[in-house]
């Protein structure tokens, strides 16, 4: 992957990066599925710091995640675009929304997350890691 390029549906912010993603994964907590207002939503992370973001500041939505710890939650102001979020409990990642790249023809995620909260309709494709929960932190 050469880089990741995205942006939001108005176009006020842009993003890239030239890093290689460290995971893809799909999570299944219903955090993600009111963001998204959808089934779930899907994660690209890139290390902390790789993530270069042009345009207005972005907002931000503070919320706490399984493991206390707290979780930003940004997004473009203008249009209300999830664009990426930073988890305190794994501070050398950040978590673009895969929705916002300009190219998703390459995503193939290899990891499911909050699977005990997926929606019952949603069929996890076995192929891939799975998670109860979050996955253990430091390994």
């Amino acid at each position: 992957m050469a880089s990741l390029r995205g942006g939001c549906l108005c176009g006020s912010i842009r993003y890239s990066s030239e890093a290689e993603p460290v995971l893809t994964a799909i999570c299944h907590c219903r955090n993600c599925q009111k963001q998204t207002s959808a089934a779930f939503s899907i994660v690209v992370a890139v290390p902390k710091g790789s993530l270069r973001i042009e345009g207005p500041t972005l907002k931000t939505f503070g919320d706490v995640g399984d493991s206390g710890q707290p979780v930003k939650r940004n997004f473009c102001g203008n249009c209300g675009s999830p664009i990426m979020s930073y988890v305190e409990a794994m501070p050398e990642l950040e978590f673009i929304r895969a929705g916002t790249l300009d190219d998703t023809a390459w995503l193939d995620p290899t990891l499911e997350l909050w699977c005990e909260t997926a929606q019952p309709w949603v069929r996890i494709d076995q192929a891939r890691a799975q998670v109860p929960r979050n996955p253990p932190l430091g390994g």
